[in-house]
């Protein structure tokens, strides 16, 4: 009977010893497996960063770059539209802020690019192309309506994107031209905005059901190259003055 009991304690002695041997081998596992395997967020990021003399220039960074760079392309020329077409001065003024803030920032990511050894695109794609066209067939009203809105939820879309740049990047340039680029996305929100056009809720909707935006991907990824394609300047036509390339964009203030 003795010799039945001190089995039974060994027994359930060694159970309970492997049972704790099992969860510390569940809480050690997942450590190991996702710090130190292939696959994971920072062994991407570190795959996909190429080494610069201003930092690690990320895929992210890569993007904002040529971000930049596309929204100057059509911004612009629907500023220039809008200082046409817009029935009233605070559409019209909307439209100045959108030429004078995208031709200093096309100089800027002109000069980071360059510096980094980066192509960038000289055309818009094709969604921004399908907006500019919807901007010329509207007239009137209608045309204001369709120009602050537009303008306003891609500002809105590439705001968080100069947001998640700011706070992460690990290249000095790019962090400057994040922070060119916040504060001219955030003087055209405002401006677009004073139009009295804007459909927050609309906004909000669009927000609340829009997938994850797609990679912008430069045109020769992952760079850099030693000999970058020339990126065309951004020009306003017709009469609009250059602003200095040293200059800020137009305070937003009344």
């Amino acid at each position: 009977m003795r010799s039945i009991n001190r089995t039974g304690l060994v027994s359930g002695t060694g159970l309970i010893i492997a049972g704790l041997t099992a969860t510390l081998v569940a809480l050690v596992f997942p450590i190991w497996s996702y710090a130190d395997r292939s696959g994971t967020g920072l062994d991407t990021l570190n795959a996909q960063s190429v080494s610069t003399q201003f930092g690690p220039l990320s895929a992210l960074d890569r993007e904002f770059i040529t971000k930049v760079r596309l929204a100057g392309l059509w911004e612009l020329p629907a500023g220039q539209q809008a200082e046409e077409r817009g029935t009233t001065q605070a559409v019209r003024t909307a439209g100045a802020h959108l030429i004078e803030g995208h031709t200093f920032l096309d100089t800027r990511v002109r000069n980071v690019a360059a510096r980094l050894g980066l192509e960038l695109p000289n055309q818009p794609n094709s969604q921004q192309r399908a907006w500019l066209d919807t901007l010329g067939a509207a007239h009137g009203v209608t045309y204001d309506r369709e120009f602050a809105n537009i303008l306003r939820r891609a500002h809105g879309k590439v705001f968080s994107v100069v947001a998640q740049v700011r706070a992460n990047t690990r290249n000095s340039l790019v962090r400057d031209l994040a922070d060119d680029a916040n504060t001219t996305v955030l003087d055209h929100i405002k401006v677009l905005e004073a139009t009295g056009y804007v459909d927050f809720d609309a906004l909000a909707q669009d927000a609340a059901t829009a997938s994850p935006p797609p990679l912008t991907n430069s045109p020769a990824p992952p760079g850099p190259t030693r000999s970058p394609g020339t990126a065309v300047p951004v020009t306003p036509s017709g009469t609009y003055p250059l602003p200095s390339a040293a200059s800020r964009p137009l305070s937003s203030a009344p």
